[in-house]
């Protein structure tokens, strides 16, 4: 018996709606949030591969009341009218839906419910209908022809319901659903059902009397006095509900199934929506265009070539590999006499776009492969390094190393230190096309070339994965055919090079491009050079610590098994579920939840801190493990066999406020506050002859905010050399500061730097343990003595509304379009952004400038005798030959504390000793 054909019908508001709930505030590069078209976008394409139909529809509702409101006018009365950011994105989506030739169905005075409905019943018995939803309303047209595929959690959790999945939930029939929502009713849409029956009274009703009708022809027979009571004194309410929620299945549509089939989609439109909308990362999702003839590689802008709109299957099979595809522009050398050739041109050359191709992502671990080259749109060269041979290095070292001519990259840095470790030092870096899309876009995370290249130019690129595969089928880069690698080498440098004078235009207009080339351009070779220093480790020391933190953990443990009753896996979520709210009966009243459940992560954990014993051993279980996990385990297992040290990368795209991050391992991240932490920075050691040395700016932000707001009380108390958490402390809590105690202080700086942060009277009372009232006059108090403080940050938010961005002292730019957003929600998250990007963007300029400044200093002294080592937060660590600490630690301190003039004096506080945890404070003037 052959398959019956498949005919999907999307609720479109119902998906909408879900996505827009499930998914975080999502925005293209121009401020327009898609995140309900994002989310939709990819339940379809989901749909599309799991359930391959063979005819689609997607069904709106209108704007219009519909004929549920004649029949009762408080329908949906109570509904919370959605914010206009969704509703803006129905236009947009039925737009991307017409790219993908998709029919639309809609009628006015019902919902999209009742479309479903019809479209369901004119589609016959001989067609197998699956409608896909948010909700469970269509349950009742559930038959052997009719399935429900709808979504249970986020946007990724399906299920589909058909006639014994019905039952097996309820108890009952899909048509037995219509009397069953009667009896209980629908909050979500006002529908008042019979109160105080609910889903048990309901479903156990229909059972016993199959309909509504039923019970009422029967009222008699109704056991229990209580329901039988509701039934006699809510039936008009029951039977004008079974009237709202019964879904009309006969509207006069003009629907022909054939008008549904599901036809091969206009790749060029869906390309170019795909681009407006910044949908990068959906691409891998589209249907492969490759084995249908079809160069996904032309870019849709006019690229002097001709093009036209191209019609894709939906259903065509990928290729197992996708084809390379050739373009006869994109120049191989792998010989002397061509790579003569080519240098004659190169050395003509005053700009110049490059990338490096090698064998691992690790420059310090990589082997140099090739080297592309492009100065011209649509052209480029690869230098096959190992055909070319060495005699290719010392021509490349005289132009690489020429800083009159210019070269950019996209992650510069990284091709900087594999040819570093080639031989080839690289000068006269002008640009990074990565750090400029940063700093336009630097909320966002799109700033890879594949997805500059799509955004901009409509360009697919070839990806790795294109180049070796995947899965079992993967292959070494180095055994990728040289043809095959040059196409892809060249590719990057020619959109890279393309990429410059797009971008390089708007940073100009948006006045930043000083920015890029004054600070994070020449911090480019800065944070390459720290990172090829690395950082000694005394792998033996953490090799102790190690035995001694598994015993505290399996301590810890014992005494958690314990509490507990019995034995359990402590890391396990699922266990540990079980354990505090089903065995332990803790309450999970005001937890977050997962698709799992309640969450267990460390900061639902926290909220249930003095509940019970357990709580705070697991918390320490985890501090420890992770610990334990993260540096003490890892760090010895991370030291380079080369150079016997470890070497962290600096990001300089990853915060939205302009500071450095740290991974491979992150080294910002450990703990300074707690004992463990300072332990495990004693792993941290200078060689024999060296001293660590630190150098940390000492209440950086609230110098930063003084100085914007131009407090004269907090700007004099800076100037006076006054410890300002203490100052405080002494005018909110009412006593002299030499009473002032360390809880006093720390309550104190908690309210400074928790004001800097945009936090309120609640975080500011979760933060000290404080009651609210007692935080709130602790705030009065505050900014009754800092008003200028107050007023700026006020200001702040107002202007960040009115411009669309703030900015800090240098210019970088944050831009902010939720502060105007209707959810509040949002907006209040964009608040918060826009009290402190000003002050902590500022910090982070300061420190990047100081960096710049110092490498330039410190490069006139021996290189034996000072290396800068680490970056922070607000400190820097330095390696410094024992018998030139002072020394060295006087010209740190000068020019990390004259690094920019404010209205306050800068400090930077200086430290030295044997490791990173043993640091005493020099006096130095």
């Amino acid at each position: 018996m052959s398959k019956k054909p498949k005919f999907i019908i999307i609720d479109g508001n119902a998906l909408l709606h879900r996505a827009w709930h499930a998914l975080p505030p999502l925005t293209t590069n121009k401020g327009q949030i898609v995140s309900g078209v994002y989310g939709f976008t990819a339940i379809f394409l989901k749909v599309l591969k799991e359930l391959e139909p063979d005819y689609i529809a997607v069904t709106f509702d209108r704007r219009e009341k519909t004929f549920r409101h004649k029949e009762f006018k408080e329908y949906k009365a109570k509904r919370i009218k959605q914010p206009d950011e969704l509703y803006e994105q129905i236009p947009i989506l039925k737009n991307l839906l017409s790219t993908f030739r998709v029919k639309i169905y809609e009628k006015a005075g019902f919902e999209a419910d009742d479309v479903i409905g019809t479209l369901a019943k004119k589609a016959g018995d001989n067609i197998k209908t699956i409608i896909v939803t948010g909700d469970l309303d269509t349950l009742q047209l559930i038959d052997e022809s009719t399935e429900v595929y709808t979504l249970k959690k986020g946007i990724s959790d399906t299920f589909i319901y058909d006639v014994s999945a019905v039952k097996a939930r309820y108890g009952l029939t899909p048509e037995q659903m219509i009397d069953y929502k009667a009896l209980r009713g629908d909050p979500s849409d006002n529908i008042p059902g019979v109160r105080g029956i609910g889903e048990k009274g309901a479903a156990d009703l229909i059972k016993e009397f199959k309909t509504l009708e039923g019970i009422y022809n029967d009222i008699g027979k109704v056991k229990k006095e209580r329901a039988k009571n509701l039934l006699v004194e809510h039936k008009k309410d029951a039977l004008l509900s079974k009237k709202l929620v019964t879904i009309v299945d006969d509207l006069n549509i003009d629907f022909k199934l054939e008008d549904c089939r599901l036809k091969s989609f206009d790749q060029q439109a869906v390309f170019k929506i795909f681009q407006e909308l910044n949908f990068k990362s959906l691409l891998n999702r589209l249907p492969r265009v490759d084995n249908v003839g079809v160069d996904c590689n032309q870019p849709l802008q006019d690229d002097g070539q001709q093009q036209k709109s191209e019609q894709v299957s939906l259903f065509g099979k990928s290729a197992v590999k996708k084809e390379i595809p050739y373009n006869k522009n994109y120049h191989l050398i792998d010989n002397k006499k061509d790579f003569d050739d080519f240098i004659e041109k190169l050395k003509k050359q005053k700009i110049f776009a490059l990338d490096t191709e090698t064998t691992d992502y690790d420059p310090l671990k990589a082997k140099l492969l090739g080297i592309s080259f492009c100065w011209e749109d649509g052209k480029a060269y690869y230098i096959d390094v190992g055909s070319v041979g060495v005699d290719c290095n010392q021509p490349l070292r005289g132009i690489l190393g020429n800083i009159q001519i210019q070269k950019f990259g996209q992650n510069i840095k990284y091709d900087l230190k594999v040819l570093h470790q080639a031989g080839i030092n690289l000068e006269g870096i002008c640009f990074d096309t990565m750090i400029a899309s940063y700093l336009l876009n630097p909320g966002t995370r799109g700033h890879g070339l594949d997805n500059l290249a799509f955004v901009e130019f409509g360009h697919q690129m070839i990806t790795m994965e294109d180049l070796i595969g995947k899965g079992r089928d993967k292959i070494g880069i180095d055994e990728v055919t040289t043809g095959d690698l040059a196409q892809y080498s060249c590719e990057d440098a020619d959109y890279t090079w393309r990429l410059k004078e797009r971008l390089e235009k708007r940073l100009k207009e948006n006045k930043n491009l000083e920015l890029l080339l004054r600070i994070e351009i020449p911090l480019v070779s800065v944070l390459a050079e720290m990172e090829e220093n690395g950082v000694k480790i005394d792998d033996k020391f953490l090799g102790k610590m190690s035995v001694s933190v598994q015993r505290k953990i399996n301590a810890l443990e014992l005494k958690i098994y314990k509490l507990a009753g019995k034995k359990f896996n402590v890391r396990s979520p699922l266990q540990l579920k079980e354990i505090l709210f089903e065995k332990l009966k803790i309450s999970p009243l005001g937890l977050g939840k997962t698709k799992t459940g309640v969450s267990t992560a460390a900061g639902e954990l926290d909220k249930l801190k003095g509940k019970h014993k357990i709580i705070d051993l697991i918390i320490d279980h985890r501090e420890l493990s992770k610990l334990q996990s993260t540096y003490i385990e890892a760090l010895p297992k991370l030291i380079n066999p080369k150079t016997g040290r470890v070497h962290t990368s600096y990001n300089q795209t990853i915060t939205a406020t302009g500071r450095l991050s740290s991974s491979d391992p992150n080294l910002q991240n450990i703990p300074i506050r707690t004992s463990l932490g300072r332990e495990i920075r004693k792993a941290f050691v200078a060689p024999a002859g060296y001293k660590i040395l630190t150098a940390d700016y000492s209440q950086i932000e609230l110098r930063i905010v003084a100085s914007l707001a131009n407090d004269p009380v907090m700007i004099s108390l800076f100037k006076g050399h006054q410890d300002i958490h203490t100052a405080t402390a002494s005018f909110i809590h009412d006593v002299p500061e030499e009473q002032v105690d360390k809880q006093l202080r720390r309550t104190a700086k908690e309210i400074n730097f928790g004001v800097l942060y945009g936090m309120g009277v609640s975080g500011i009372a979760s933060r000290t343990g404080l009651p609210r009232a007692q935080a709130q006059e602790f705030l009065d108090k505050y900014f009754g003595r800092f008003k200028a403080v107050q007023k700026y940050l006020m200001q702040s938010v107002e202007r960040g509304r009115e411009q669309g961005y703030v900015e800090t002292l240098f210019g970088r730019r944050r831009y902010l379009p939720d502060l105007n957003s209707g959810v509040q929600q949002i907006r209040a998250v964009a608040e918060r952004m826009a009290l402190n990007q000003p002050i902590q963007g500022t910090a982070a300029d300061l420190m990047k400038i100081a960096m710049i400044n110092l490498s330039q200093k410190l490069s006139k002294h021996n290189s034996d005798e000072v290396t800068m080592l680490l970056q922070v937060h607000d400190e820097l660590v330095f390696e410094v030959k024992s018998d030139s600490t002072e020394k060295i630690a006087k010209i740190i301190k000068h020019e990390m504390e004259n690094v920019y003039t404010l209205r306050v004096p800068i400090e930077a506080e200086i430290e030295a000793g044997q490791n990173w945890g043993e640091l005493k404070p020099l006096n130095i003037k």
